[in-house]
């Protein structure tokens, strides 16, 4: 079920889509990159039958605007979503993130005073080193890509994405994640987001995990190719009372290779934290 964004939050200029559905205690789902709110929508349906849900966009991506003055940093992000939080009136949320939602959710807690009832870090951007050679030619090059005939950035984009699967995507789940980088408007934001990527951002706060006071679940794909396993490990270990759940045969794509796998752990998961 298609879960239309149909609220909006103005924070700084920027315009952040979100929607809510659902009753009972609040789960915050926050999206990576170059990904959507979108790709959490079945799985916030399904929980809205026990949960306040929360979707949203980051600026920069999805339905938000992607104005090209604005910042869409890691740094940006965290402290947007401490503030979306109040806007919202929540004081202590479920929160699911995955990839650089991860490190946005993180942020935000360790940084700007977020309280959250419960943590669940699905594949996550949160440990050095990250940032593919891709990220980097375009960091280089970011004006340059932003240039691209549309069917030769069209073609870049699927190739790039289709690695982020262990499985293999559908033609209807490509449509639903290259949509919103097409265009005269999409494009270069595509580009600009990953020029904007810096691991000082999770360096930042890394050393800090070690204090996380709270219920964490590392929801991790074994054939992440992206953000290899390794990470999940290490990262567990260094959250105090961390729960490790690994999803055999999931790529990064987690959410679209393994998605009743997904929806299990996390339903299992905040059920026990109700």
């Amino acid at each position: 079920m298609r879960i239309e964004l149909d609220e909006a939050f103005t924070w700084r200029g920027r315009t952040v889509r979100w929607a809510r559905r659902g009753d009972g205690p609040p789960v915050v789902f926050c999206h990576g990159t170059p990904w959507s709110s979108a790709l959490w929508e079945p799985f916030a349906d399904a929980l809205s039958r026990q949960f306040t849900v929360y979707l949203w966009d980051m600026p920069g991506y999805g339905r938000s605007s992607k104005d090209p003055g604005h910042r869409v940093s890691l740094d940006v992000q965290g402290d947007l979503l401490a503030d979306l939080l109040g806007h919202w009136g929540l004081t202590r949320p479920h929160i699911v993130a995955h990839d650089y939602g991860g490190a946005v959710a993180l942020r935000a807690h360790l940084l700007h005073d977020a309280v959250y009832a419960s943590l669940a870090l699905v594949d996550v951007v949160a440990l050095a080193p990250w940032g593919s050679s891709f990220f980097q030619l375009v960091r280089e090059h970011a004006e340059v890509f932003q240039k691209l005939p549309p069917a030769v950035h069209e073609g870049a984009l699927r190739a790039y994405i289709a690695g982020a699967s262990a499985r293999g995507l559908t033609e209807q789940q490509v449509t639903m994640l290259i949509e919103p980088w097409l265009g005269e408007t999409g494009q270069p934001a595509f580009y600009r987001q990953i020029a904007a990527a810096d691991q000082a951002y999770t360096d930042e706060i890394e050393h800090r995990y070690a204090s996380i006071d709270l219920p964490v679940l590392v929801l991790w794909g074994t054939d992440d190719t992206w953000i290899p396993v390794d990470r999940a490990h290490r990262l567990a270990a260094m959250i105090p009372g961390a729960r490790l759940e690994l999803v055999e045969h999931a790529g990064h794509l987690i959410q679209l290779d393994t998605p009743v796998a997904v929806s299990a752990n996390l339903h299992r998961w905040l059920i026990g934290r109700d």
